[in-house]
């Protein structure tokens, strides 16, 4: 591994960074590979957003004649 890449964190991001790393014994550098790597997994794995909002229609079913609560 021998590439460098430079970001600016906020100071939140930087606080749970280190108090992470602190209660961890983890370095600040392998938590930010590991979530780098968790984003690049899970990525493309929830396409089915991608519809929300897009279905018309009552919002609940038992609005609809036949599926009434009574």
């Amino acid at each position: 591994m021998s590439h460098t890449f430079t970001i600016r964190l906020t100071d939140e991001l930087l606080n749970w960074l280190k108090e992470t790393s602190r209660a961890t014994g983890i370095p600040m550098g392998k938590l930010v590979r590991d979530q780098l790597e968790s984003a690049k997994a899970s990525s493309g794995k929830q396409k089915f957003l991608r519809h929300l909002g897009a279905i018309k229609g009552p919002p609940d079913l038992s609005t609809r004649k036949g599926f009434s609560k009574g």
